[in-house]
């Protein structure tokens, strides 16, 4: 599997570190309660299909991606900037959505 960096181009998959899932939202931590944090920290789908994940490049760049694969095929269908790579992205002119 190669995964084509948005700053390096593409490259093995032996340069990256898988990050985890890239949908998850962190519970508020005002709201006193042990349960949404520990599903947070615990509970995983295991998704068939097309998935949104955090890669980071630590054989290159170093910068973190979002990369959408397929987990039955392991087809990369997109990969961007994650994080604050994706806001000096955004401010490039040209780059930003």
């Amino acid at each position: 599997m190669r995964i084509d960096c948005p700053c390096c181009g593409p490259r093995a998959l032996s340069e990256f570190s898988y990050g985890g899932d890239a949908t998850l939202v962190r519970p508020d931590l005002a709201v006193n309660e042990a349960a949404p944090f520990a599903a947070f920290v615990y509970d995983r789908a295991n998704p068939r299909g097309p998935h949104e994940e955090l890669w980071h490049h630590i054989g290159g760049c170093r910068h973190w991606l979002k990369v959408r694969r397929d987990t039955a095929t392991h087809e990369i269908l997109s990969v961007e900037p994650a994080g604050r790579a994706a806001q000096l992205a955004a401010a490039v002119p040209g780059r930003g959505a």
